[in-house]
């Protein structure tokens, strides 16, 4: 995929996500962080595979939320230092729908996390939980570092080995894993009926 080099993002046209818009804002506060970057490109392709998980309606949000989910480790967005967050009040100060900025706040089971480490704001945001936060959820799980597709438990183990076990992902681990695995369970059960429907 090309990255692209943008000074001026459009935010919204007409009411309407365009996830293309998405890409280039994602590009643009990512482009210092490469590796980022190509953890979030995979997210998105790996959310496009899960869109049929989800209401036609919301697939430009489930794809649009792929590419920002992550934009809160730019330095653009440092606020609390918690990047669920970060991402999510620097969209909203965007004027990015309120969804979609909750989607970003809360996505992979970020509440857990967020508890873990005494961070506090995660209110300010709605925890929706639909089939659009368990796509993201599925989609950014099932990606590796560097884009790459990986087993939801792969990739967990993968995450305790990075943090380390004093680390809030492991304090966390507990109430989190149980959720993302639920969430993983429920976009396959959404892709089976789908399918044979």
């Amino acid at each position: 995929m090309h990255r692209h080099t943008v000074s001026h993002v459009p935010l919204i046209v007409v009411d309407r996500l365009v996830p293309a818009q998405a890409m280039c804002l994602a590009d643009e506060l990512l482009v210092n962080l490469p590796q980022r970057w190509s953890h979030t490109a995979g997210v998105a392709r790996r959310a496009a595979d899960l869109a049929a998980a989800v209401d036609p309606a919301d697939r430009d949000l489930l794809l649009c939320a792929a590419w920002l989910h992550d934009i809160g480790y730019a330095a653009a967005a440092r606020d609390t230092g918690f990047h669920a967050l970060d991402g999510a009040r620097l969209l909203r100060r965007r004027g990015w729908p309120v969804r979609l900025c909750a989607l970003v706040a809360h996505h992979s089971g970020a509440s857990f996390l967020a508890a873990a480490q005494g961070v506090v704001g995660m209110a300010e945001f709605d925890d929706e939980r639909t089939a659009v936060t368990d796509a993201l959820t599925c989609a950014d799980q099932t990606t590796g570092v560097r884009g790459e597709p990986v087993f939801l438990e792969d990739r967990l183990a993968e995450v305790l080995r990075r943090h380390g076990p004093s680390s809030p992902h492991a304090a966390a681990a507990a109430g989190r894993e149980p959720y993302l695995r639920s969430a993983a369970g429920r976009v396959q059960a959404r892709l089976l009926a789908a399918a044979t429907a």
